[in-house]
């Protein structure tokens, strides 16, 4: 249903983008119900929705990447 892929679009803040392709008879109401659920649950944001002519709903989500650096430990004798 969707591959999720990597850009960096500033300086240090790296992003991850997910596409969704949501029919045509979906209600506004559960596509609103996803999108929240993404939100939620995922950390998703809404990037981008473009309408098809044939009237499917392209849905680009995303969210920050936050690496973690790792800690350095001292062995102290």
């Amino acid at each position: 249903m969707s591959a999720a892929t990597r850009r960096a679009l500033q300086r240090n803040v790296e992003w991850e983008f997910d596409d969704h392709l949501l029919p045509r008879g979906m209600s506004r109401n559960l596509v609103t119900r996803f999108l929240v659920d993404l939100a939620e649950n995922g950390g998703w944001e809404l990037a981008r929705v473009r309408i098809t002519p044939d009237g499917t709903h392209r849905v680009v989500v995303r969210r920050k990447i936050i690496r973690q650096v790792r800690p350095q430990f001292y062995y102290v004798a």
